[in-house]
């Protein structure tokens, strides 16, 4: 592809679109990719009681609004499943499994995470055929049968509780002592309360077997070790996610789970590339905190571009010399500094460009110099890399004239 994106957006998920929603509100050309359904994990969860200001909605609901908000800021919303990413030059590509390249000046990452697999015999030969993940999405097949749930976290638990409008009967297995839980406490007693629900303690899945569907699961008891032959229709596995990262290895810094590191601007070790929602390190995974993250993430790589335009600018023209001089308002011998150099320079004619960097607000270019102490001046001339100055003062600056 020819043309030269803003941004583009990898995932569309709440980080993902509220990312869209951001770039495309600021004029940017942006892009969202998405290998399948918009909306991510978000559209699995049929009942969200707390996204701020929607006291009562649904994933789907919530998250089909959003990608209508970003289309309407003029984001592209576009199917594709990005399998290789170039991050190196300035302008970085995205490659997909259908063959196109993206080529964009800034990248967020926005991929989530996917369920975790027990990776137990009879689970990836049965998947789909009473092997799920989403009760949202399958629990209305087992009308008045019997499931089994794996997991007690707060999905767990919380999809437990749904699936008894349709089932009559749902077993949740759980690895702990009899009464603990580790979902939320409000969950918990609903669920002790729900008459449909049976807990089965101390125990894991071992296999799931049958042979077109599921048929039944085979339980151990961690205490006496005992493994029990037990019938069920189906099996719910809630035991955690993984991250979406496995074509960013070696692209950017990553925990040993592989999630992604970013600060709090969104920031990775790569500049001009940003994580936002599930695929990042972050204490809470939840829409809002996955939206949030997005627009942090948009509005960042907003100014990231501004500042490469406005510094490409500057070098561009190489008739002149340029001073780029680092200050910031909140360092005080920085304001000194910079009035000194300012009057300087304006008694010392034309020969030079000054170009001020303030780096309270534009630390891109000063990422891009490794400038690390301020006041700080540097000089770019005939296009070479530039040359660190240091303080100089207005004898300095003369002497500079006129040595060049």
């Amino acid at each position: 592809m020819s043309e030269l994106y803003d941004i583009v957006i990898i995932g569309g998920g709440p980080a993902g679109l509220a990312a869209g929603i951001y770039g495309g509100r600021a004029k940017l050309k942006t892009v969202i990719l998405e290998k399948g359904e918009v909306g991510g994990m978000a559209c699995t969860t049929r009942e969200m009681v707390n996204y701020p200001g929607f006291k009562n909605t649904t994933g789907p609901d919530l998250t089909a609004a959003m990608a209508d908000h970003a289309r309407e800021f003029g984001a592209e919303i576009i199917r594709e499943e990005v399998v290789a990413i170039e991050l190196a030059e300035d302008i970085k590509t995205i490659k997909t499994k259908k063959g196109q390249a993206y080529k964009t000046q800034t990248v967020i990452i926005a991929v989530g995470s996917q369920p975790r697999l027990l990776n137990i015999p009879g689970e990836k030969e049965l998947r789909g055929s009473g092997v799920s993940y989403c009760a949202t999405c399958d629990a209305d097949f087992y009308q008045n049968l019997h499931v089994v749930v794996v997991g007690n976290g707060d999905a767990a638990v919380e999809e437990a509780m749904y699936i008894t409008k349709f089932a009559n009967q749902v077993s949740i297995i759980v690895i702990h002592d009899e009464g603990h839980l580790d979902c939320n406490k409000v969950s918990a007693e609903k669920a002790f309360q729900n008459e449909k629900i049976e807990f089965i303690w101390n125990s894991v899945v071992e296999e799931i077997f049958g042979e077109d569907e599921v048929t039944g699961v085979v339980l151990k008891n961690l205490k006496t070790g005992e493994l029990t032959d037990f019938k069920t229709d189906g099996i719910f596995i809630y035991v955690g996610n993984v991250p979406g990262t496995d074509f960013l290895k070696g692209k950017v810094e990553m925990d040993e789970r592989g999630y992604i590191l970013a600060n709090d601007m969104m920031e990775t070790s790569v500049s001009g590339v940003y994580a936002a929602g599930d695929s990042r390190v972050k204490y809470l995974r939840q829409v809002v905190t996955a939206a949030a993250d997005g627009a942090t993430a948009a509005v960042a790589a907003e100014r990231y571009i501004a500042e490469r335009e406005a510094l490409q600018e500057a070098i561009s023209d190489k008739d002149k010399p340029l001073l780029m001089a680092f200050w910031s308002p909140v360092v005080g011998e920085s304001l000194d500094f910079i009035s000194s150099l300012e009057q300087a320079f304006s008694e010392t004619g034309d020969k030079f460009r000054l170009m001020k960097v303030d780096m309270s607000c534009k630390k891109n270019i000063a990422k891009k110099y490794n400038v690390s102490k301020i006041p700080s001046v540097y000089l770019l001339k005939d296009g070479k890399e530039p040359v660190e100055l240091g303080e100089i003062g207005a004898s300095d600056l003369e002497k500079l004239l006129k040595d060049n």
